[in-house]
């Protein structure tokens, strides 16, 4: 082979013609406008770029249909997943066809324009099919010297004088396994290796986006620089299947790549861990069947073990009969990480290893969020303070004291009680907290709170930055009533005060809290120890 493999379809599409951009941008003042998200920016991206080609739009319910039915597009051509635009917005459900809209990412930047071909609804959500006219790839100001579309890596690739290329597209970090496999892949293909780590997603959003990134310029230094190149996938995440797989494929050959390493990592949300899981019988599809019509040819990931005696990682059915034999797996790992436990040399590098804990510190250097939640007058805000003062003697970190009433003054000063204001505050906490939490603080909250699915997305907020530990305080209503300094409680059957929790609006009693405390006879020193032995238990405090 003497030159690059051609793109799928046999052309590179693009869909951004700049000589057209300034007067689409100029149309799309006058245009309606769909705010879209990350996830539909990377798709989008992934679209105009030319890395899903030959598609130059978003499919319609027809072809949507027929790649779900007969996995091929209307020329013919093999197709493996529909490609969607979908949105919630009020204005896509007054879209019809012929219509043009501005696509615009989340400040309002016009991206491209959509012609809509065809407008469905599906449950709760419009999906638009059409044409696309792209004005501006979504701008990214975080390693930019490392993106490059598919006809620029293309461009590199061929002055680097490459020919046959093997892809890794990585979604975590590569550990010593997964390097050792790929380097000896590279040479036994005699190919050259591209590091394509999928960083598709929100950057504010994932924490281990930038350790991710960092990871893979820390192990590039171990390849041979001559046949190795690294450059970032913009690709939005995805279930693993086998559809998503053969969906990879066509992006891996459109970027110039005849080969793809596939599994050898372990995927949130599916269950193909390794390569060989894609394999017949277990696979739904004949995966390396379809993958030859693509054009690109898959190297299954094997189960690795490190062999002692050998000091090297090889396929577990390759390893010497009664070799010791050494294996860590995914969930040990992690396990090990945040509790700051050492992590063998064999499994990884140090380099590696380094920019991870930088990115993901044992627990006891995390930030954490400690949300109270309880009736009026049930102690929130005093075992708050209390805790807030205990944490603060023992120094080490910041902490921030989120109360109600302080949060009200400064935060939520031009809310209301309504049901609908009160929801808006705490969720106005969990995001500060969430904010404290991520940069390594540790932040108090003692909001009421009453509504479970309003303290569940709090939850997920802060879990996805750092720690969460709701505490229940679960005094009864009585002893509450009889604590009411301000007669809130009185007034409030009087009929006073309208939608008062406990009285006039529910009160949602956590379903799982990480620890529950009644104070009607519990003092607050015994309270607040109880709640340290709690974060000491959890790994926060040492």
């Amino acid at each position: 082979m003497n030159q690059l493999i051609a793109p799928y379809g046999g052309t590179l599409v693009n869909l951004i013609d700049p000589t057209q951009a300034d007067a689409l941008k100029q149309e799309a003042l006058s245009l309606p406008s769909l705010d879209l998200d990350w996830r539909q920016q990377c798709e989008l991206e992934m679209l105009m770029s030319g890395a899903y080609s030959p598609l130059a739009g978003f499919m319609t319910r027809a072809q949507c249909v027929q790649v779900a039915t007969e996995m091929k597009l209307d020329d013919g051509t093999f197709w493996p997943l529909p490609v969607t635009l979908g949105s919630r917005q009020k204005i896509a459900a007054e879209l019809k066809p012929g219509d043009r809209v501005a696509l615009r990412d989340g400040e309002g930047f016009m991206l491209a324009v959509l012609t809509v071909s065809d407008a469905w609804r599906d449950g709760d959500s419009w999906h638009l099919g059409g044409r696309v006219e792209g004005a501006s790839l979504p701008p990214h100001p975080d390693f930019v010297s490392l993106r490059a579309t598919p006809a620029e890596l293309r461009a590199l690739l061929v002055r680097r004088g490459w020919r046959r290329v093997i892809a890794w597209q990585a979604h975590h970090p590569m550990h010593r396994a997964q390097f050792e496999f790929c380097l000896k892949s590279a040479i036994e293909n005699e190919a050259n290796l591209l590091l394509h780590p999928q960083v598709g997603g929100d950057i504010t959003d994932a924490p281990g986006y930038f350790g991710l990134v960092r990871s893979f310029l820390a192990i590039r230094e171990r390849f041979p620089a001559a046949t190795t190149q690294l450059s970032l996938l913009p690709a939005p995440p995805r279930e693993a299947s086998a559809c998503a797989l053969l969906l990879r494929a066509i992006v891996a050959r459109n970027y110039g790549c005849s080969l793809l390493i596939v599994g050898g990592e372990h995927q949130a949300g599916g269950s193909c861990r390794r390569g060989e899981d894609l394999a017949p019988p277990q696979a739904d599809l004949p995966v390396a069947e379809l993958a030859d019509k693509i054009g690109v040819q898959l190297i299954a990931y094997p189960r690795m073990v490190y062999v002692e005696d050998r000091a090297e990682h090889l396929p577990e059915s390759d390893a010497p009969t009664n070799a010791r034999l050494l294996t860590l797996s995914g969930e040990e790992f992690q396990r090990r990480m945040r509790a700051g436990l050492k992590i063998p040399d064999w499994y990884s590098f140090p380099e590696v290893l380094s920019e991870l804990h930088r990115q993901s510190p044992p627990r006891e250097r995390q930030g954490f969020t400690v949300f109270f939640t309880g009736l009026s007058g049930s102690g929130k805000s005093t075992l708050a303070r209390a805790l807030t003062a205990r944490l603060m003697e023992m120094g080490g970190r910041s902490v921030t004291l989120l109360d109600g009433d302080i949060v009200r003054r400064h935060l939520s000063s031009e809310l209301g009680f309504s049901k609908v204001h009160r929801d808006i505050n705490v969720r106005r906490i969990g995001f500060v907290a969430a904010e404290i939490t991520k940069n390594r603080g540790i932040a108090i909250c003692a909001p009421i709170a009453p509504y479970r699915l309003t303290r569940r997305d709090v939850r997920a907020m802060i879990e996805a930055v750092g720690g969460f530990i709701e505490i229940h305080v679960s005094t009864p209503i009585e002893t509450c009533e009889s604590r009411d300094r301000k007669g809130l409680y009185a007034k409030a059957r009087a009929g006073l005060i309208p939608e008062f929790t406990g009285v006039s609006d529910p009160y949602e009693v956590p379903e799982n809290p990480e620890l529950a405390i009644d104070t009607t006879h519990l003092g607050i020193d015994e309270a607040v120890q109880q709640i340290l032995l709690k974060l000491e238990h959890e790994g926060y405090l040492r």
